[in-house]
């Protein structure tokens, strides 16, 4: 095997990643809106955290190598961390007594991952 530019598999072809973002559900349809705003489109899956067990939208976008960065930036942009009250101690946290939990909340947990193969059939 010959060697392997950064932008070009050895039959010519650009590279391909997969970004997998894993948002909350309240940041989900205004970053797929950002997405297509910017000419990327995305496979929605529900999902649901593990700690709290709310629900998340995990979000598939196949992009170019060199595209990485730009949907980076508007992931950063729109899925803020911010700090959350709930009402009351989830019963998945032991306590004796309930009460108010602040929480952060929002972001986002990206995987860029290689693509070795891409078809569209």
């Amino acid at each position: 095997m010959g060697n392997r530019s950064d932008t070009d598999s050895p039959k010519g072809v650009p590279l391909m990643k997969l970004i997998l973002a894993v948002v909350e559900d309240d940041d989900a349809t205004v970053l797929m809106d950002a997405l297509i705003d910017n000419n990327f489109s995305a496979t929605k899956l529900a999902s649901t955290g593990g700690f709290l067990l709310r629900g998340n939208t995990t979000l598939l976008i196949g992009v170019a190598d060199q595209q990485v960065d730009d949907v980076l930036r508007i992931i950063r942009r729109v899925c803020v961390r911010r700090k959350k009250l709930l009402p009351q101690t989830p019963a998945e946290i032991p306590t004796s007594v309930a009460m108010p939990m602040e929480i952060e909340s929002g972001g986002a947990t990206v995987w860029v991952l290689d693509v070795d193969q891409f078809h569209k059939i």
